[in-house]
C-alpha cells in the first residue's frame, strides 16, 4: 500500500463475505481495520470466488450470495448504525459466458441500493476489475472505498483497465 496511509481503517469493523481474496483481507487488516469485527462499519463482498465457472448456476450463485450477505449485514449492523460502507467485486470480464451480466447484476444493485439505502447513511461502490487487474490493485481502492474518505463515493461503478507502468 503505497498510497494509503498508515492507520487509515483503524478501529472499523469490516465484514467479508463471498471468499475475498487474501490479498485484499491482508491489506485492509495492515491497515488497521478489525476484519469479522463489531461494531461492523463496512462489507466488502467478493463475487468472484462464486461465479466460478461462469454458467448460469454461477451467475445465480454470484447474485443471490450477494444479496444475502449485503442484506445481512446492512439491517443488522449498517442501517441501525445510520452509517457504512458497502463494495462489491464484480467477476472479471473474461470470467465465463454471463460474467458481463454478474457484472452489470453487482453494478445495478451497488447503485440500486445507493438510493434506496442513503437515508440510512450506507453508501455503496462496485468495482468493475479487468481482465488483467491484480489483487493488490483492487486491494488498494478496496481500502479507500471502505476509508472516511470513500463514504463520499456512492452509487460508482469503478471500471479497471490493465495497468501500464513505466520504469
Amino acid at each position: 500500500m503505497t498510497m494509503l496511509g498508515q492507520g487509515l481503517l483503524d478501529g472499523r469493523g469490516v465484514a467479508l463475505a463471498g471468499g475475498v481474496a487474501p490479498a485484499i483481507v491482508g491489506a485492509i487488516a495492515a491497515l488497521g481495520a478489525r476484519v469479522d469485527a463489531e461494531p461492523i462499519r463496512a462489507l466488502v463482498y467478493d463475487g468472484r470466488p462464486a461465479f466460478g465457472g461462469g454458467g448460469q448456476d454461477s451467475l445465480r450463485d454470484c447474485t443471490e450470495l450477494a444479496w444475502v450477505a449485503v442484506h445481512d449485514v446492512a439491517t443488522g449492523a449498517l442501517i441501525p448504525a445510520g452509517a457504512g460502507k458497502i463494495v462489491l467485486i464484480a467477476p472479471r470480464p473474461d470470467a465465463g459466458p454471463f460474467a458481463a451480466a454478474a457484472r452489470a447484476a453487482l453494478e445495478n444493485l451497488a447503485r440500486t441500493l445507493s438510493v434506496e439505502w442513503a437515508r440510512y447513511g450506507v453508501t455503496t461502490a462496485a468495482i468493475a476489475p479487468g481482465s488483467q487487474t491484480g489483487d493488490d490493485e483492487l486491494a488498494e481502492l478496496v481500502c479507500f472505498l471502505i476509508s472516511p474518505a470513500g463514504e463520499y463515493v456512492s452509487g460508482c461503478v469503478f471500471e479497471l483497465g490493465t495497468l501500464i507502468r513505466t520504469s
